[in-house]
């Protein structure tokens, strides 16, 4: 045998391997815990290691079920199961004087209705309770034998879990019937198979066993001074070193990835000369919606669309002038050659206080706040909207939001910017653009991507801002506009499959996140 494999051995598989050498039957894991006085877990890995060097073989392997409480099991045991508070209620009724009733029963019942009717059933089996005249409960003077061995078993399980063969059949049968079973949770008892595993030394671990155990017992990881003086270093086992092993990796701080993206994204629009606008997240339908062109009959207000705000529920500033001249352009067209939707606009409607659920209304304000003509602005908006939460969608997420306005803007330049975007902060290898419909824009199209293993998906829209949208807000001249989604530019950007991912609390994935954009 080759005794160089001393050398490899970790001082846990030392203690196990001289704690099987002890014995010449198969021990398990609970008997090599008490005899080495290591943790389930350090007896688990230095077994594992063992059996990779065939210096320990697993002898035998069985199954044996293992009871346990619940968290139903623990309260029966602080308080009162149902059979014994059903024989209390009786017997204080029976004080009062009072006929206890089935019905009466249930209303004042803490256990779940099944959980009562079962209880009453194996009551009145055993003889403990019976149905008197007029369908009250009356308990008969013998005692519950179901009430001391359920007492008895919870009180045992309280202390520690047992194996299932540990108690009398009897006992059993009561366990299984009191056993969390499939679409029953609702139990005391618990049944778990448990594997017990016992393991033996191979010829080569017992033959290397008796070589470690004539080895010096200590060992020791630095050689000091004092040891070469006094001579002592021979008395010691020294831990070897490999030198080829890696290092562990340092978890060093770093910001999160998205918020990385985040960054760049703002760092190349503001290279490109844009510059930032903001808005609140609580807005009113006027500026989310009317300011946009979208009727006040428009599917996208309905409720399960948007988030109305509870309190308060209407803005208490009306934004005049803009509001008069939004109104009659929805009226009938107002001054902008536009026949407008032809219906009675509700002025007090419009204060209506939302969460923003799209960041062009952060466009619209800044239409309205007289901006620098040429110019171009972004914002990056959170937004929210109802909806069902997948792989692609979320009920909050992030819009880049843009326009650019100025005398030879036309739909050529929003062409080019929404190529630009797609590749540069997406990072995407295949776009295609879809011609679309929105209320506030024309010509609109939609921006697609192809995810690596998502495939084409829409990042958002885009277009020309309608004379009816920005003539009231005091433009005279072309503008386009985008609002794209951020979460899902940045499931391309970093290689990602879910947008739930880009908010997950696992730090290991957060950490291997690629977080790198040229």
């Amino acid at each position: 045998m080759d005794l160089t494999t001393i050398e490899t051995l970790h001082p846990l598989e030392i203690k196990v391997l001289l704690a099987l050498a002890q014995k010449d039957a198969p021990q398990t894991d609970s008997d090599l815990v008490q005899s080495t006085g290591l943790e389930p877990s350090q007896i688990s890995m230095a077994l594992g290691w063992l059996q990779t060097k065939s210096l320990v073989r697993l002898e035998s392997e069985t199954v044996i079920p293992i009871v346990s409480l619940t968290e139903v099991g623990f309260r029966y045991l602080q308080e009162s199961s149902p059979p014994e508070w059903i024989l209390r209620q009786i017997e204080e009724a029976h004080h009062r004087h009072v006929r206890l009733t089935v019905q009466a029963l249930q209303t004042q019942s803490p256990f779940p209705p099944n959980a009562l009717s079962r209880a009453i059933g194996l009551l009145k089996k055993e003889g403990s309770v019976q149905l008197a005249p007029g369908g009250s409960l009356e308990a008969t003077g013998l005692p519950s034998s179901l009430c001391q061995q359920l007492r008895a078993v919870l009180q045992q399980l309280g202390e520690s879990s047992r194996p299932l063969e540990a108690f009398p059949p009897a006992i059993q049968s009561l366990i299984k019937l009191y056993a969390v079973k499939r679409g029953n949770t609702n139990e005391p008892f618990r049944i778990e198979d448990r594997t017990i595993r016992a393991y033996l030394l191979t010829d080569q671990g017992r033959t290397l066993a008796e070589h470690v155990h004539a080895m010096p017992k200590e060992e020791v990881s630095q050689l000091t001074p004092e040891m070469l003086k006094d001579g002592s270093w021979r008395n010691y086992r020294f831990r070897k070193y490999t030198i080829t092993l890696r290092p562990p990796r340092l978890a060093i701080g770093r910001r999160h990835p998205y918020r990385e993206f985040l960054d760049v994204v703002k760092i190349k629009l503001i290279s490109m000369g844009f510059q930032e606008m903001r808005g609140p997240l609580v807005e009113t339908e006027f500026w989310n919606m009317d300011a946009l062109f979208m009727p006040q009959f428009h599917p996208a207000r309905a409720i399960h669309d948007v988030y109305f705000v509870k309190h308060p529920t209407h803005a208490t500033s009306s934004p005049e002038p803009f509001l008069s001249r939004v109104a009659a352009v929805h009226e009938h067209g107002g001054e902008t050659g536009s026949r407008g939707w032809r219906y009675r606009y509700d002025k007090s409607r419009a204060q209506r206080l939302i969460l923003r659920s799209q960041g062009t209304a952060v466009s619209a304000r800044t239409l309205a706040s007289n901006p620098r003509i040429p110019g171009k602005y972004f914002s990056i908006a959170r937004c929210f909207r109802y909806d069902q939460v997948d792989a692609t969608h979320a009920t909050d997420f992030f819009q880049v939001e843009g326009i650019v306005l100025g005398e030879d803007i036309h739909f050529r330049t929003l062409l080019g910017l929404l190529q630009l975007f797609a590749t540069e902060m997406a990072q995407a290898q295949e776009i295609r653009v879809f011609p679309a419909y929105f209320p506030f824009t024309e010509p609109s199209v939609e921006l697609h991507v192809r995810h690596p293993k998502l495939g084409w998906m829409e990042l958002g829209g885009a277009g020309l801002f309608r004379p009816e949208v920005t003539i009231p807000l005091g433009v005279h001249v072309p503008v386009i506009a985008w609002g794209l989604g951020l979460d899902r530019m940045a499931m391309v950007a970093l290689g990602i499959h879910d947008i739930r991912d880009l908010f997950t609390a696992d730090l290991e994935a957060i950490r291997t996140m690629r977080g790198q954009f040229p």
